[in-house]
């Protein structure tokens, strides 16, 4: 089995993509998570770290202007997200495969700037009113945010044709099935 390979998820926010990278990276020791950094402040139980780099606007721009990013989008006017370069490196340096959890902008130019050696998922809700509902359950965002996200992931889903695996997220265990299934086929060719 290859190490070193990249393996992305990308979803609209509420698609379940983090569930699905979090299940692969219990089952997978040779798995390493990708942690991405990002200006906005924390929610509840998130970790520096371990959930993302947390940085100021401030610190976050200037390493966009060292070109110290594989990738960044500001997502949201003065939200930033992107993917560290050190982390990557310090990950396939290890010799394990790297796992990635980002928006559908990222998800897409990492998996232009890598090629064959990535495998991009795009987590697709089984609709857009189920995208809601399950963004409404996770009483993390108020209601104008939660309507930001929808607006936002209508315009997400037309990403889908650009990636190598679209994952229709109806079924949980399914979808890790899958998941399972393809990244096995990846990692053995």
């Amino acid at each position: 089995m290859t190490k070193g390979k990249i393996i992305i998820f990308s979803a609209p926010s509420g698609a379940g993509k983090t569930t699905i990278v979090r299940h692969l990276l219990a089952a997978h020791p040779d798995f390493a998570f990708s942690v991405s950094a990002t200006s906005r402040k924390p929610r509840n139980c998130e970790k520096e770290g371990v959930d993302y780099y947390f940085l100021t606007t401030e610190a976050f721009e200037e390493k966009i202007r060292k070109e110290e990013f594989l990738e960044w989008q500001e997502v949201y006017p003065g939200s930033y997200y992107g993917s560290l370069k050190s982390e990557v490196d310090r990950i396939t340096q290890e010799g394990k495969n790297l796992l990635f959890d980002v928006d559908v902008v990222g998800g897409s130019n990492i998996k232009k700037f890598y090629g064959d050696r990535a495998l991009a998922f795009f987590v697709q809700p089984p609709s857009l009113e189920e995208l809601e509902r399950r963004l409404m359950s996770r009483s993390t965002d108020a209601p104008e945010a939660i309507r930001r996200r929808m607006e936002k992931a209508e315009q997400e889903m037309a990403y889908a044709p650009l990636f190598d695996v679209i994952l229709v997220n109806d079924s949980l265990e399914h979808a890790l099935e899958v998941a399972e299934q393809k990244i096995i086929e990846f990692l053995n060719l």
